[in-house]
């Protein structure tokens, strides 16, 4: 009988395009390989509606598949329900994303998530993911590279 799920949470970014389905797809990976993943539920969403339906961009695909998570999300918008008892913590990406989430979760009585920096569990300091949606295949690796080392922190953080 698989593990009822205990721990919850979402990635908020403003798009849809680099960092937030890189995060999701490398937690999910993480969760997997450590036997986990039933007590986790995991999703993402933004804070924008610039790219509601559409895929990741091609080189975070194309990043992610060869580090073996292929990536098949299509953004959601972030919604009251997520600050009201769908989620234990929304792990932002960076400064803007704080404070559109602060002012949404002001509009919700009894907001549940803990609003965290998923910046603040990097162990090299680098609070704030550089998102350049003109950049190269090589910075799709940086973020998937920041994106290892923040998740993986967060994980050991929680268990």
């Amino acid at each position: 009988m698989a593990e009822q799920v205990t721990k919850s949470g979402v990635f908020v970014c403003l798009g849809n395009l680099c960092l937030l389905p890189t995060a999701e797809a490398v937690f999910r990976k993480l969760v997997t390989d450590q036997n986990v993943s039933d007590t986790w539920r995991m999703d993402s969403a933004v804070t924008s509606t610039y790219e509601l339906g559409n895929p990741p961009d091609y080189r975070g695909q194309v990043c992610m598949k060869k580090h073996g998570s292929p990536l098949s999300h299509v953004a959601r918008q972030v919604t009251k329900e997520d600050f009201a008892a769908a989620f234990d913590c929304i792990l932002r990406m960076d400064e803007s994303n704080g404070r559109d989430l602060t002012r949404k979760s002001n509009q919700v009585k009894n907001c549940r998530p803990k609003i965290e920096l998923l910046g603040s569990y990097e162990p090299q300091k680098q609070l704030i993911f550089e998102d350049r949606y003109d950049g190269s295949n090589a910075h799709f690796e940086t973020i998937y590279q920041q994106c290892m080392r923040c998740c993986r922190a967060a994980l050991e953080k929680v268990r």
